[in-house]
């Protein structure tokens, strides 16, 4: 057994000690080659610890009947670490929790009055009368659902550990299930592994997980352009149907996750991988109560279209907590500073406003 560990540990200890060096050297050299080697093999370290991680943690809690909860406690794991080793984050964007955040607020300061015990209100395209509340989770407290997110790089691994809530899995492709350490965490944490060359083993595969999600309440996350789009504009690639086929199916809510184009972060085809943070917005969930399979392509093209408009606006401003705003404004300052006694000078434009919930 302890030979066994040895043998595991040895490389993964020769592996960081690699990566402390590359680190080093793209700090001395300034290199952005060396910059990008030495992330993502953190990055690729980080993974397989978590995973392994997460293997232990799934089979824990699933013993002590909360298994729902093994790729959460996971996906937070490799959230703090990559933020540790590689310096990258998800800043997510939650307009139900600040609504929550902001009730509570009022209440403390004794101002909450009368019809101000539950927030957010209506879904779009909810039936008249029907009301949903968001507690402090937010939109991501939306519970059963079928998350769906753009689909940029292989980065998008740490979208989900930064906005993964609890009692939510992902859906995967069937090749990876046979993956060292990563296969083995999805397995034990309830991954649905969808056979895309097979479609009648797909659609059984949707059916269980439809089924799944009425009985235990579980979420999924699906990116449903299928595959990366390397983009370095904003940008989605079509939308398969899977995802909203199975919303309709399980008759659960969509909920829009957006990532603005992070290719200044993470950019494969010109090796470059820089540490910052990359703005996410969850979008208002959208119901499919009462809808079939014959609405499908019709909600397929609306969330589409929603994610899309809110990608470009993201993009243009990526950076989290007003960072670009702030630097614009710095070098209107810089530009304008002989000319600007008495306060003249040109403002820098305001940040994007965010759609209060209705």
């Amino acid at each position: 057994m302890l030979r066994a560990l040895l043998w595991t540990l040895t490389p993964f200890a020769f592996l960081s000690l690699l990566c402390a060096l590359l680190y080093a050297l793209a700090a001395l050299a300034g290199s952005r080659l060396l910059g990008f080697a030495a992330r993502g093999l953190a990055s690729a370290l980080a993974l397989t610890a978590c995973a392994c991680y997460g293997v232990v943690a799934s089979v824990v809690l699933r013993v002590l009947g909360y298994g729902g909860l093994g790729q959460w406690t996971t996906a937070r794991a490799y959230k703090w670490t990559m933020r540790w080793v590689a310096g990258v984050e998800f800043v997510v964007e939650d307009e139900g929790k600040r609504a929550w955040e902001e009730r509570e607020d009022r209440r403390r300061r004794g101002r909450s009055g009368e019809g101000e015990e539950k927030v957010g209100g209506r879904l779009d395209g909810a039936a008249e009368g029907e009301e949903v509340v968001y507690g402090r989770r937010g939109y991501l407290g939306t519970r059963p659902a079928v998350f769906v997110g753009n689909h940029q790089t292989e980065l998008d691994v740490l979208l989900l550990a930064c906005i993964f809530p609890p009692y939510c899995s992902v859906t995967s492709k069937k090749s990876l299930k046979y993956w060292p350490f990563l296969g083995w965490f999805m397995t034990a944490s309830k991954t649905v592994f969808i056979d895309r060359a097979n479609r009648t083993s797909a659609v059984a595969a949707f059916d269980g997980a439809a089924e799944q999600m009425r009985r235990e309440r579980q979420s999924v996350f699906i990116f449903p352009e299928g595959t990366r789009s390397y983009a370095e504009t904003p940008m989605l690639l079509p939308f398969k149907k899977g995802a909203f086929h199975l919303a309709v199916q399980a008759q659960v809510p969509v909920v829009p996750v957006v990532a603005a184009n992070y290719s200044h972060i993470l950019n494969m085809k010109k090796r470059v991988f820089n540490p910052g943070g990359i703005r996410t917005k969850v979008l208002r969930p959208i119901p499919t109560t009462g809808m079939t399979a014959a609405d499908v392509p019709a909600l397929a093209e609306r969330v589409r279209d929603l994610m899309l408009r809110e990608l470009v606006a993201l993009s243009a401003h990526p950076e989290p907590n007003g960072a670009a705003s702030k630097k614009e404004e710095k070098g209107e300052e810089e530009e304008g500073e002989d000319d600007s006694v008495g306060g003249g000078g040109a403002l820098p434009p305001p940040p994007p406003q965010q759609q209060q919930p209705r």
